[in-house]
C-alpha cells in the first residue's frame, strides 16, 4: 500500500467530519474543508433520529444496525475528546396503524425490534395507545410502541465531530474546492480557489453537490439532491410521551416540547427555500394524527437537500483506476444513522486497505 500521511477531506457535513474524526483518531493528519460551513447542509437541519430498523432499504438493513452500534461507542470517546456532551439519548416510538390495514405490515417490524438487542417493542390496541398518549386522534387502529431507537442534535453532532477531529490534530478550514491535482490518477493534492492542498489521498463528502466529483475524477458520481421540509412547533401541554410515526407524517418529540412535523421528500435540484405547500401538507396531516397540533404555534420550517444515488444505497469506497481518491456520499435520508459507519470505512480503508464494515451494494465501481 501506498503511505497515507495527509488526508484532505471535502464537506463539512456529517459524513465529513465523522471520516476527519477516524482519520485523526488513526494518527493521519487531516485538513477538512467546507464551503459553506460546518453543518451548512442537511446535516445541520435533519431530525437526529437513529433508526436501523425502520425505514432503511433491505440492503443496507447490516450496515444501519452496524452504524447505530458505532454511535454508541462514538458518543463517549467525544466527549472525551472535546469536553462536552453530545446528548444523545435513546428514546421511544410509536409506529401508529391509521387504519387496520396497516397493522399487518407492522408485525414484521414488531420481530425485528424483539430479535435486535438493545431494542424491544409491543403491540397497542387503539385504548391502550391511547391511554399513553391521549392526544393520539382517536380513529387510529393502534400503534407499536419500540424501545431502543436514538436521537442526537444533527447540527451539534457533526459540529462536535469536528472538534474531536481537530482536538486529535486535524485542521478545519473554509474554501472551495475546484478539482483533484493528480499524476497518472494518483492523488497529489487537492485544488482550491486560493491554490492548492499537497496531499495523499482525498475523501469528497459533498453530499448532494457530490455530481461536480464527475469532473474532477472523470468517473459517473450520479448523487441528486432529494429536498426534504420539516415543520417545528409548539403546541400546547407537555412534551409528547414518545415519537409518534405514521407513512404520511412524523412527530419528533424535542426536550424542550416541540414537536418537529417532517418530512417532505421531493426532487426539486438545488431549490433550499421553504414553501407554503410543504407547510400545509405537513400540518394538515400531522393535525389529522394529533388534533391539538392545529393549534400549535409555529416556531421554524426548515429545508435542505438530502443526497440520494439511482438505487438508494450509500456511495463509499475508493474510486476504480485511481490511487488515493474515495467517495462518502449518498447516505440519503438516513445520513446521521450511516455516517458514523460510512466515516470509519473509509477511514479504515485509506489506513489499512480493508475494513470489517459491510459494504455490500455501496462501491463506486457500480457506477
Amino acid at each position: 500500500m501506498r503511505e497515507v500521511r495527509h488526508v484532505v477531506v471535502v464537506g463539512g457535513g456529517v459524513a465529513g467530519c465523522a471520516t476527519a474524526h477516524y482519520l485523526s483518531a488513526a494518527g493521519v493528519a487531516v485538513t477538512l474543508i467546507e464551503r459553506e460551513g460546518l453543518a451548512a447542509g442537511a446535516s445541520g437541519w435533519s431530525a437526529g433520529g437513529l433508526n436501523p430498523l425502520y425505514g432503511v432499504p433491505e440492503g443496507l438493513a447490516v450496515f444501519a444496525m452496524a452504524s447505530y452500534r458505532e454511535h454508541l461507542r462514538l458518543w463517549p470517546e467525544i466527549k472525551r475528546l472535546t469536553g462536552q456532551a453530545l446528548g444523545g439519548r435513546i428514546i421511544d416510538m410509536a409506529l401508529v396503524a391509521s387504519t387496520e390495514s396497516e397493522i399487518a405490515p407492522l408485525q414484521a417490524t414488531a420481530a425485528a425490534f424483539a430479535a435486535a438487542d438493545g431494542f424491544s417493542a409491543r403491540w397497542l390496541d387503539r385504548a391502550e395507545l391511547l391511554a399513553h398518549e391521549p392526544r393520539i386522534a382517536s380513529h387510529v387502529a393502534g400503534g407499536l410502541l419500540t424501545r431502543g431507537n436514538g436521537v442526537v442534535d444533527s447540527e451539534h453532532f457533526t459540529k462536535l465531530l469536528a472538534a474531536s477531529a481537530q482536538a486529535q490534530g486535524a485542521t478545519v478550514r473554509a474554501g472551495t474546492v475546484t478539482g483533484v491535482q493528480h499524476t497518472d490518477q494518483i492523488v497529489t493534492g487537492v485544488m482550491l480557489d486560493d491554490g492548492t492542498i499537497p496531499c495523499d489521498a482525498v475523501v469528497i463528502a459533498t453530499g448532494p453537490w457530490t455530481d461536480a466529483a464527475t469532473a474532477w475524477l472523470g468517473c459517473s458520481v450520479p448523487v441528486e439532491p432529494l429536498k426534504g421540509e420539516i415543520v417545528r412547533v409548539a403546541p400546547i401541554g407537555p412534551p409528547l410521551a414518545f415519537d409518534v410515526v405514521t407513512p404520511a407524517v412524523s412527530l419528533f418529540s424535542r426536550v424542550d416540547g416541540q414537536v418537529w412535523i417532517g418530512a417532505t421528500q421531493e426532487k426539486r435540484g438545488f431549490d433550499r427555500e421553504v414553501t407554503t405547500e410543504a407547510h400545509d401538507l405537513l400540518r394538515g396531516a400531522a393535525a389529522d394524527l394529533m388534533p391539538s397540533l392545529a393549534d400549535a404555534t409555529l416556531v421554524q420550517q426548515t429545508a435542505c437537500l438530502r443526497p440520494i444515488s439511482p438505487d438508494g444505497m450509500p456511495i463509499l469506497g475508493a474510486v476504480p483506476g485511481w490511487s488515493g481518491a474515495f467517495l462518502a456520499t449518498a447516505a440519503g435520508t438516513k445520513g446521521i444513522l450511516l455516517a458514523p459507519a460510512m466515516a470509519r470505512a473509509v477511514a479504515d480503508l485509506i489506513v489499512t486497505g480493508t475494513t470489517a464494515v459491510p459494504l455490500d451494494g455501496c462501491s463506486p465501481a457500480r457506477y
